[in-house]
């Protein structure tokens, strides 16, 4: 089983900046992809950003530019530096991790909260 811990959520004013970890614990023999998603009220999850096994990246369009992914590969860790926050951003956060590309188990997180508002 694995674990993922999130940390870094809270309220920021708008144009401000936040930066989410989440780390991944368990048994974890290989991690395909790992990052975040989103959600609010009503609406379905969304991509914010992951980060692929060979280093490549894939943003959400209303993050790109703003927001940026990193990992830690030594501590299973990835993280996101959330710049030039809207309100718009406002929502849970979600960490997810998919350990193969083909028949790969996926994990989510429980979720953190970032507010933006003044």
């Amino acid at each position: 089983q694995v674990q993922l811990v999130e940390s870094g959520g809270g309220l920021v004013q708008p144009g401000g900046s936040l930066r989410l970890s989440c780390a991944a614990s368990g048994s974890i023999l290989t991690i395909y992809v790992m990052g975040w998603y989103r959600q609010v009220p009503g609406k379905q999850r969304e991509l914010v950003a992951v980060i692929i096994s060979g280093g490549s990246t894939n943003y959400g369009d209303s993050v790109k530019g703003r927001f940026t992914i990193s990992r830690d590969n030594a501590k299973n860790t990835v993280y996101l530096q959330m710049n030039s926050l809207k309100p718009e951003d406002t929502a849970v956060y979600y960490c997810k991790l998919v350990t193969r590309v083909v028949h790969g188990a996926t994990y989510w997180g429980q979720g953190t909260q970032v507010t933006v508002s003044s």
